[in-house]
């Protein structure tokens, strides 16, 4: 029998590429270092653009099950010194074509493919477990070693591990990093009452900074503020508010508009302390090596602006799933290291999947870099910001529709899926 492809990380792309494979009769181990009840302790990203929604359906994992928190986004909305400049309501692209931002619990998500995993007779789910080491046969990576000892053969590894990916490091694959002049102060908000977002997702730039807010899928809202690139040893004070001792909930209040400054005064008890995220950007020197695949940001670490990581980890499994089908199918119980051997085609196909899916990721962090350029434009530059919102009632429509259209490669993609049954459903 032949030995199991091995995924490790359990985020979008390394669960929805198991779960793909798996339905479809490959032998598949997932290995993740968290816990399944610590899913939910770290920061991850809840929007569903109408790309990652396309390559779930390709996955054939649409609908999304009912028993994941979901809501679909009403719009977007953009203040400046607490006048509105615009509003766009979801979903941007026409109907019926058109498919709206929907934000999802992705813990509960990632939880409901882990028990759908477990009960398939062609997949074994390892939890609690950290991949520490590569096994090499002949200069070809043959699986894992567990932190506990356990070794692990692989037909082939699929390193899903994150940004800080250590199989990329144990693979000696370098990340070539782009860099970035923000880093985030991620907060949670639980309020006594709905707060007065409405569903919109709400960008406010005002004299001391730039943060968005939204109504969380799960509950509560979630804010990011955007601070200035720090040295990566001086993130301890980031918990601490930069102006004095005014608060958090103070210092969003300030330059909001008045409805929602006065909810964030009054539930300011539920404004919980912030997760500091740095923000790395980058892609890895080069996708795969023999025996050994890198997917999502494990391949290419991305901005969170417009929830892009999400969305291409998704793009990146669909596109794996087609390619690694056919591929793994055709390849006969042999040694995946011998000369000539089926392990040589199979590396022709994880060099083809890096070929597909590189020039999307890199096109899409240039347009992050230059979202991120005009944010801080704006943040920076108060009488710009100023004229802009005092303008707004002459100048909103106008900058709404080029924002717009600026939207359409974060939201549809830049290179196409597999078709809705070309990858397993």
């Amino acid at each position: 029998m032949d030995p199991p492809v091995v995924i490790v990380g359990a985020g979008p792309a390394g669960a929805g590429l198991a779960l793909c494979l798996a339905r479809a009769g490959v032998a598949v181990t997932l290995v993740e270092a968290t816990p399944l009840d610590r899913l939910d302790r770290q920061f991850r990203g809840e929007a569903l653009m109408p790309h990652g929604l396309a390559a779930l359906d390709a996955m054939g994992l649409l609908p999304l099950p009912a028993a994941v928190p979901q809501r679909v986004l009403t719009g977007w909305r953009f203040v400046l010194d607490r006048r509105e400049l615009f509003r766009l309501a979801e979903p941007l692209e026409p109907s019926p074509a058109g498919l709206a931002c929907t934000l999802i619990s992705q813990p509960a998500l990632l939880r409901h493919w882990l028990e759908e995993l477990r009960g398939l007779p062609t997949a074994q789910v390892l939890l609690g477990q950290r991949a520490s080491e590569l096994l090499l046969h002949n200069g070809r990576v043959g699986g894992v070693q567990l932190a506990d000892g356990r070794r692990l053969a692989a037909r082939l590894v699929v390193a899903a591990d994150g940004r800080g990916s250590r199989l990329r490091q144990l693979a000696d694959l370098a990340l070539l990093r782009a860099g970035s002049p923000i880093d985030l102060l991620w907060f949670r908000l639980d309020g006594h009452d709905p707060s007065p977002l409405a569903g919109w997702f709400t960008t406010v730039v005002g004299p001391e900074g730039l943060f968005s807010a939204f109504d969380s899928a799960s509950g509560g809202v979630q804010l990011g503020w955007v601070v200035d690139r720090r040295p990566a040893d001086a993130t301890a004070g980031w918990s601490a508010p930069h102006s004095g001792s005014r608060s958090w909930a103070e210092r969003f209040a300030a330059q909001s508009p008045p409805d929602l400054a006065a909810w964030l005064r009054a539930s300011a008890g539920g404004l919980q302390e912030p997760v500091p995220l740095r923000v790395e950007v980058g892609q890895a020197q080069r996708w795969w090596r023999p025996g050994l695949l890198l997917l999502g940001d494990a391949a290419h670490p991305m901005s969170p602006v417009r929830a892009q990581g999400i969305n291409l980890a998704l793009r990146d499994a669909c596109t794996a799933a087609d390619e690694l089908l056919a591929a793994l199918a055709s390849t006969p119980n042999a040694d995946p290291a011998a000369p000539g051997a089926p392990g040589e085609a199979l590396d022709r196909v994880l060099a083809r999947i890096e070929a597909r899916r590189r020039p999307e990721s890199e096109a899409i962090q240039t347009l992050q870099a230059e979202e991120t350029r005009r944010g801080n434009l704006l943040r920076q530059q108060g009488w710009l910001r100023h004229g802009l919102a005092l303008a707004a009632p002459w100048l909103g429509p106008v900058v709404a529709r080029r924002w717009q259209r600026q939207q359409t490669p974060l939201r549809l993609g830049t290179t196409g899926l597999p078709a809705r049954g070309q990858s397993p459903s």
